[in-house]
């Protein structure tokens, strides 16, 4: 009776053994964007992804390509800059659609969703140049009005440092732009970011954000810059109101830790990728 009750046990082990011997992989999500079209926008750690999953991720991946991406999410490496996040974004999209309602192959939703990247390059090129020429002459020194180029006259016309528009928060316009120009021709000591109130060569009412900065930085390089515009409009220096928002700053990355955390473990499946779409019910 004993040895019955040790082969049925045995039997239970390896078939529950089975059913979650599925290989999990830990460390994957960095931040979470929100939701784009119904799906869930996730930053990943693209180093990981291709070390642990699949070592030909690129930029970024949908559940109708790759299996391992959960169903509902949209993955972008985080690999990338700021300036690439809203074309990758795009593309995986218009990819998962066209693979989900029409049975496409990867290899023509990706054709397809490449054309509608240039097309909206070139949108958005059109946006920052009409907006470049509506704009007046601005000033090149910082809110100390320390001019660090001493060769360039006191005010210039922007041209060729915007890079495309990325919304609009309590009022104030957000831009991605050229960091490597603005080094170059106005103000060496430009950063990550910047705000309206802390550089004179900035438009009112605008955040620029440079192009260089890695997509998983984007958010708190704005949450910064809009805290530390905040601050100032209250009557505080500068260097308080950055030291403000720096502290603020640390408690979002504390916060999307603990949401990571909370995320559903991710379990890789007995297939990587997939070559032809798979038609999904909800999107007829």
């Amino acid at each position: 009776m004993k040895i019955r009750h040790f082969i049925i046990f045995s039997v239970i082990i390896f078939f529950l053994s089975g059913c979650t011997n599925k290989k999990s992989i830990d460390g994957v999500y960095r931040y979470y964007y929100g939701k784009r079209d119904g799906y869930s926008v996730w930053i990943v750690d693209g180093y990981k992804v291709r070390h642990k999953i699949y070592n030909s991720f690129l930029y970024g991946g949908n559940e109708q390509r790759y299996p391992f991406t959960p169903k509902g999410e949209i993955w972008i490496d985080n690999a990338i800059s700021c300036e690439e996040f809203e074309m990758t974004l795009i593309h995986e999209l218009n990819e998962r659609h066209l693979m989900a309602k029409f049975g496409w192959t990867y290899e023509k939703a990706h054709d397809s969703s490449l054309q509608l990247e240039v097309k909206t390059r070139r949108l958005y090129e059109g946006i920052c140049r009409e907006h470049e020429a509506s704009l007046h002459k601005v000033g090149v020194t910082d809110h100390d009005n320390v001019k660090e180029i001493k060769d360039i006259p006191d005010s210039i016309q922007l041209q060729n440092i915007y890079r495309l528009p990325i919304g609009q928060r309590n009022g104030i316009n957000i831009w991605i732009v050229d960091g490597y120009l603005i080094r170059k021709n106005i103000y060496p000591d430009f950063g990550f970011s910047g705000n309206d109130l802390t550089c004179h060569f900035i438009p009112q009412k605008e955040i620029w954000i440079d192009g260089q900065v890695s997509c998983e930085e984007t958010e708190y390089s704005i949450a910064i810059e809009m805290m530390e515009r905040q601050e100032m409009t209250k009557g505080k220096s500068y260097s308080d109101a950055y030291e403000d928002a720096v502290t603020e700053n640390t408690l979002q990355r504390d916060k999307m830790s603990l949401l990571i955390r909370h995320h559903n473990p991710l379990f890789l499946p007995d297939t990587i990728t997939r070559d032809a779409g798979i038609i999904d019910p909800k999107e007829k």
